[in-house]
């Protein structure tokens, strides 16, 4: 080996090795950027965790992008919109009757106290807190009325239902939107004894109503027939007031009935057929 081969080689290694360290510290440099921003979604708030702790004094951090300190701070993204858990419950109420209802929650965590919920329950809220608050809740009001109940009071049973989950989940710091009993369903042989209780209610209400509608036909015809008799005897006295007018015109007066026949008259001699006839018309000569 030549005395100006070594030197060279020293050179190259010694680029080389500023090169890796060169790399080495841009890799470190994009760690620690990296790991310093935060970006927090739409919909969503940040929970800030110093060395995996939830520092209550510090609000949850806001949409858009953040500054933190690297590998001290950390962020966990919680979701603040309205969501919805379904869940279906079996209860019995007042009278032992098994019922099945399916409730709708819609619901949304507190945007300024993610961080406590996180805290204090974690990401797994909706299987800790909410399911065990529906089904208890629901059993619950369930149990104050009867089969019968649950069908023609349902408002109010919506009501007691979406006041204590409220309650309940309020606790926490998750907010109820709506809350919706969408089903209530009955064994099969409940369903048909309230099928076959309607049903006979509504017979007899339609055998009520046939009567009033009897009755009142009843009294129309018996008003129709009133007014007829009332028109005929009307009418029976007219004529019998007339007749009673006349007779005593008669009486008054004799020629009065010779009057009434010039008034029918139509101005027509009779024909006289035959020896002895005599005219249809009198009409008498004053004296």
């Amino acid at each position: 080996m030549s005395k100006y081969q070594q030197p060279r080689m020293d050179v190259n290694f010694g680029k080389a090795k500023a090169v890796v360290i060169g790399a080495i510290i841009l890799i470190i440099i994009g760690v620690v950027v990296s790991a310093s921003i935060q970006i927090v979604d739409a919909g969503y708030r940040g929970v800030l965790l110093h060395w995996n702790a939830v520092d209550l004094t510090i609000p949850p951090l806001d949409e858009g992008l953040h500054f933190v300190i690297p590998f001290q701070d950390s962020v966990v993204p919680m979701e603040v919109r309205t969501l919805k858990f379904v869940k279906d419950t079996s209860s019995a109420s007042r009278d032992l009757q098994t019922v099945s209802t399916e409730v709708t929650v819609n619901y949304r965590p507190s945007a300024n106290s993610v961080h406590t919920l996180y805290k204090e329950v974690g990401l797994q809220y909706e299987d800790r807190i909410i399911q065990p608050a529906v089904e208890e809740v629901v059993k619950q009001v369930t149990a104050r009325y009867n089969a019968e109940e649950l069908i023609t009071k349902r408002p109010q049973v919506k009501a007691d239902i979406e006041q204590e989950i409220t309650t309940r989940l309020n606790v926490y710091n998750i907010n109820t939107d709506v809350i919706s009993i969408t089903d209530f369903q009955f064994s099969p042989l409940f369903a048909q004894a309230i099928e076959s209780k309607v049903e006979a209610e509504q017979k007899a209400l339609k055998a009520e109503n046939d009567l009033i509608r009897i009755e009142v036909e009843a009294r129309q015809l018996a008003a129709q027939a009133e007014g007829l008799a009332a028109a005929n005897i009307a009418e029976a006295n007219g004529e019998a007031q007339a007749i009673k007018i006349i007779n005593q015109a008669l009486a008054e007066n004799p020629n009065y009935l010779e009057w009434l026949k010039t008034q029918e008259w139509d101005g027509k001699l009779p024909l006289v057929v035959g020896e002895g006839a005599t005219p249809f018309i009198q009409i008498p000569m004053s004296p």
